[in-house]
């Protein structure tokens, strides 16, 4: 929906209403992914696409409809066979697209929506899209941005779980419906929030293309994150071995580094993997990660290759600080073998660091399950209490 938001924009401050139709669900070849849009500006004009052509006509029915003052509706659309080979897929897909009335009574944050959107800034819409005991009017919105929600979805209980949510998915650059219960508790599917995060994907850098590095970018994608393999080896670095990365690159690794600084495609949220058992490669890699302001830098290796590898860094100038931030050996203590084991026990310890837990077993803990980024975990609980 990027791409329509200036449109949409100038129609809202000339005060105009607008039909609005966005996927919100999609189900094997669907042609579209959640968040595509199509408007139907005043003066009929279709901006933006949600199927590339399939239900393209109805749809624009139903946000015109919404655009003249008509109810918001989810509506399902089956994608036939013949209509999916007709735009370049091979089979037939669903795809659910909630169509709405946005204008400046409506939506009155749009203006600032969409001059963070230009601006870059990442943020979060929840919108409420459905609810089987009509409690709450359709079309309610709640907007996070660096951590501060506005608006309402339509109560404290519900505006609570979706603001947990929503800055967990921002922070994968994800979008899709969350459920709630009828009071907005999380053990139910009362209520359907759509939630729209304009964020681009946070970046993993697994540098070293062995076997362990093909677990951790299946287990990086997974977890949301744009995953790029980097090795200066050819022979290793390919796309057939690491069929989850989003790219596999041939360079050295802190020249790839450098490179992605320039092109300012390395921000906060991004974790670098280092699997090179190289000192060539891992030490120059290493003293540009650790000057730089990233979530996380881990590193494969022993203890005794660990000692080294500190050594070195600080004969490099690094400072207590900055070493403080490498995390190696990589990974949580959870008795890991395989290269798929090794993964998780990476992938825990990312999550752990980002939202600020222990690690410990949840059943000697006390406090809550779910925490706000940085608030660490109450103390291990007394073991006669277990």
């Amino acid at each position: 929906m990027r791409d329509v938001i200036v449109e949409l924009e100038a129609w809202w401050r000339a005060g105009k209403s607008v039909g609005v139709a966005t996927v919100v669900g999609t189900w094997k070849s669907a042609p579209s992914r959640p968040g595509a849009a199509m408007l139907v500006g005043p003066d009929g004009t279709a901006v933006g696409s949600v199927s590339g052509g399939c239900v393209e006509g109805a749809v624009y029915e139903l946000a015109a409809a919404a655009r003249d003052g008509g109810e918001p509706v989810l509506q399902r659309f089956g994608v036939s066979a013949d209509d999916a080979l007709a735009v370049g897929l091979t089979c037939g897909g669903i795809i659910d697209i909630f169509v709405e009335q946005v204008s400046p009574e409506s939506f009155p944050e749009l203006g600032e929506v969409a001059q963070d959107i230009r601006a870059g800034r990442p943020l979060a819409i929840a919108t409420v899209i459905s609810d089987i005991h009509a409690v709450r009017p359709i079309g309610r919105r709640l907007v996070v941005r660096e951590g501060v929600a506005t608006g309402t979805l339509g109560s404290a209980q519900l505006d609570a779980a979706a603001h947990h949510d929503l800055v967990g998915m921002l922070e994968q650059g994800r979008s899709g419906v969350v459920r709630y219960g009828r009071d907005g508790d999380r053990c139910g599917d009362d209520i359907a929030v759509f939630v729209a995060s304009y964020a681009p994907r946070p970046r993993m850098i697994v540098f070293g293309a062995i076997d362990f590095a093909a677990a951790v970018a299946r287990i990086g994608s997974f977890l949301g994150y744009r995953v790029t393999v980097c090795d200066a080896r050819a022979t290793f670095a390919t796309a057939e071995r690491f069929p989850d990365a989003d790219e596999v690159v041939v360079d050295w690794p802190h020249r790839y580094l450098e490179k992605a600084i320039g092109k300012k495609e390395i921000d906060e949220r991004a974790v670098v993997c280092v699997l090179t058992h190289d000192p060539k490669f891992d030490v120059p890699l290493l003293e540009l990660a650790l000057r730089l302001p990233l979530a996380y830098v881990g590193a494969m290796g022993s203890r005794r290759t660990n000692e080294e590898r500190i050594a070195r860094l600080r004969e490099l100038g690094l400072r207590d600080a900055e070493l403080a931030r490498l995390h190696a050996p990589i990974g949580l203590d959870v008795g890991a073998r395989s290269p798929e084991e090794t993964a998780v026990s990476v992938a825990a310890e990312i999550i752990a660091l980002r939202w600020g837990g222990s690690g410990a077993q949840l059943c000697r803990i006390d406090g809550p399950i779910h925490r706000a980024a940085g608030v660490p975990a109450n103390a291990p609980v007394d073991a006669g209490r277990a």
